[in-house]
């Protein structure tokens, strides 16, 4: 243990934590033995899988492991394989990422598929730049897939893994900067060992293997709080433990305010049915279906802005004797970058036939179905919630 620092390095974007061969080598030993005698039992840990391992990597960027356990089934069952997945309309991709959120991800899983049908029949590509070329898969995707289902010699970073090497190799400076990016990725590419397809799984170059460990150790024994560190294998060679408080590792990130937006929704109903129209597909909940939805202009009422949403965006001119408007119980909505407060409203139109509509304002397209048998389109989380809350009064919270 001779290469240890003896204490943190001021500047850990300049100054490169020492890894000798042995430390190196005793690093993968003890991670490889540890993660191969017991880890979790995950539905996509597959051996030689790289279409499970794809949509498992996808869709655990920002999402809890135990929710993704029922979406990867569920997914997994529905669109068995890439040409399963490029066959289907992305409505019914949606449909089966509703609820996951970050739908960027589903779009980006479809068009690969498409990719993959009509520029390698289907067939997952094994090269690597094939592999980094595909939509939606960047540089931690890339590793995870040609590491675990190929066994390539292939790095991979995530705040699991960045969280391990932080308190390996005592790197305090905050993860943001650009050169401490770096640094990480260096340290893992240093690390990971050399590509041996022929080898068995349980030998010493298994990337696989190697990559599947460091998650493990971060998502399980290197907590962010209270991490257990009299039982991680890396126990004799963690800096940041031998400095006395591992959790100082990584530096915490600066605290970003977050926007609180209002917007208003009507909720347009036709005897038993209500409206749902379709957003555009780029941006947020892009190409998801919703009640017709519009932001509140600063030192506009409520009412004006139900107003111009249903003139601007449905043309629809609404008086008193073809529509009643009752306000429904306001509720919040929280995403990583952005607080929105909703505030609904019931719009009943008497008429005897639903009025023609005239989309404007990004919306293509625009569907009348019944909440209590709703079709099978995606639906974000806060419209799955207002459209229960019509057949359950007071749901909304």
């Amino acid at each position: 243990m001779d290469d240890l620092p003896k204490k943190a390095p001021r500047n850990a974007a300049v100054a490169r934590p020492a890894l000798s061969p042995a430390r190196r080598d005793s690093i993968r030993a003890y991670l490889l033995s540890w993660y191969r005698h017991g880890h979790r039992d995950l539905p996509w840990r597959k051996p030689d899988d790289p279409y499970a391992t794809w949509i498992s990597e996808i869709m655990l960027q920002q999402t809890r492991v135990e929710t993704v356990k029922d979406y990867f089934r569920r997914f997994m069952a529905r669109f068995p394989t890439p040409t399963a997945l490029a066959q289907a309309n992305l409505d019914d991709v949606l449909f089966h990422w509703s609820g996951l959120g970050y739908y960027a991800r589903a779009r980006n899983l479809h068009a690969a598929a498409c990719e993959i049908v009509a520029r390698y029949d289907g067939h997952f590509p094994r090269d690597p730049d094939a592999v980094r070329g595909l939509p939606g898969i960047g540089p931690y995707t890339a590793g995870a897939i040609l590491s675990l289902a190929f066994r390539q010699r292939a790095a991979l970073v995530d705040g699991n893994v960045i969280r391990v090497l932080s308190r390996l190799f005592a790197i305090g400076e905050p993860v943001e900067s650009a050169a401490v990016k770096r640094r990480h990725w260096e340290l893992a590419e240093e690390l990971v060992p050399p590509s041996s397809a022929t080898a068995p799984h349980d030998s010493q170059n298994d990337p696989g293997d190697f990559n599947q460990g460091l998650m493990e150790l971060g998502a399980t024994v290197c907590l962010p709080k209270n991490p257990t560190c009299l039982v991680c294998p890396l126990f004799a060679l963690c800096q940041g433990r031998r400095l006395g408080d591992p959790e100082q590792f990584p530096a915490k990130k600066r605290e970003r305010q977050v926007p609180v937006i209002q917007m208003v929704t009507l909720l347009v109903r036709h005897k038993a049915q209500v409206l749902l129209t379709r957003r555009p597909p780029m941006g947020l909940w892009g190409g998801l279906w919703e009640p017709p939805t519009g932001d509140l202009v600063e030192g506009e009422t409520q009412r004006d802005a139900l107003l111009r949403l249903a003139k601007d965006r449905l043309g629809l001119a609404l008086d008193r004797r073809t529509a009643s408007l009752e306000a429904l119980p306001p509720f919040d909505h929280r995403l990583t970058h952005r607080h929105i407060q909703f505030s609904p409203y019931r719009l009943l139109l008497r008429a005897a036939r639903p009025p023609p509509l005239r989309l404007d304002g990004g919306y293509q397209e625009a569907r009348w179905i019944d909440p209590a048998a709703p079709a099978a389109l995606g639906l974000s989380a806060w419209v799955s919630t207002l459209l229960a809350s019509q057949l359950n009064p007071g749901s909304i919270r």
